[in-house]
């Protein structure tokens, strides 16, 4: 059974959300807010090196948080970032590391404990980390070169079209209009339909090349002005332009994947300026 537009966009939009607020990793800043009570005793009582030590502490588990929680949505990028580039550092081991030293310093500084259960309590807090988090995974698939360009050029300009794509549907999101809404995420679907084609076959690089440079970004900026000006100047004519213009874009969005199959492009190209011209003349672009 199809899923309607309606579902699949909302069911993206759920998906973005958990992602970036997933709660994943909130364990470590518990760590960092059970160290509040002893900052503040410190203070009351005037000890000046108990505050140092666990304020330096909770700094320490916050930024081993903070690495932990990017290292983790690194691990699951959204679908139009899974192209960029990711840290050169390992950010859950480097988490792990600066848990495990902390903690062996707090048993050192605070507990007062010898060096080898400091060892200890330092082991334990690394191999939980590992038990609940994993290290880094380095899986990221390279892409193979074509037709003169390297592997990460063709990384870097899929990586650009799904930014465009990502901005198109965030320009989506102002429009209200149910039916615009749906047709934009159909065309936003048959981009990211093409840049995945490259992605799995990267030879059709020359064929889509202004299409993903030029066109792309054109169909942004349509998009883009039409949610900014539609809500202080609605009118049906800019409206049916403007439907006119999707009609067009989507048309044009379907070819290029039919073309990526095909050896001459011309054909194409000429018609992506034409409807270039005609959405600047009709004022859309």
């Amino acid at each position: 059974m199809l899923e309607s537009p309606e579902f699949k966009s909302a069911k993206r939009f759920t998906s973005e959300t958990m992602r970036q607020y997933s709660p994943r990793g909130l364990l470590v800043y518990v760590l960092a807010l059970a160290l509040i009570p002893a900052v503040v005793i410190g203070l009351v009582k005037g000890h000046v090196l108990s505050v140092l030590v666990n304020a330096g502490a909770f700094a320490l588990y916050c930024l081993a948080a903070v690495c932990l929680r990017r290292g983790l949505r690194a691990e699951n990028p959204a679908p139009q970032d899974r192209l960029l580039r990711v840290s050169k550092w390992p950010l859950k081991l480097c988490a792990a590391v600066l848990v495990a030293i902390t903690t062996g310093l707090l048993a050192v500084l605070n507990l007062k404990l010898g060096l080898l259960m400091a060892a200890l309590y330092a082991g334990g807090a690394f191999l939980g980390m590992y038990l609940s988090y994993g290290f880094d995974r380095r899986t990221s698939k390279p892409i193979a070169a074509a037709h003169g360009y390297s592997g990460e050029e063709i990384r870097q300009t899929l990586a650009a079209a799904l930014a465009i794509i990502k901005d198109i549907e965030q320009s989506n999101r102002n429009i209200m209009h149910s039916e615009l809404n749906q047709r934009i995420e159909k065309i936003c679907e048959i981009a990211e339909g093409v840049v995945t084609e490259l992605e799995t076959d990267p030879r059709g690089i020359r064929r889509a090349r202004k299409f993903l440079n030029v066109y792309l970004e054109n169909v942004q900026q349509v998009i883009q002005g039409y949610a900014d000006t539609h809500r202080q100047a609605g009118s049906q004519a800019l409206e049916q332009n403007f439907r006119q213009a999707l009609d067009a874009i989507e048309s044009a969005f379907q070819e290029q994947q039919q073309k990526l199959l095909e050896d001459d492009v011309f054909d194409l190209d000429v018609k992506i300026e034409v409807l270039t011209q005609q959405l600047k003349r009709e004022g859309i672009l």
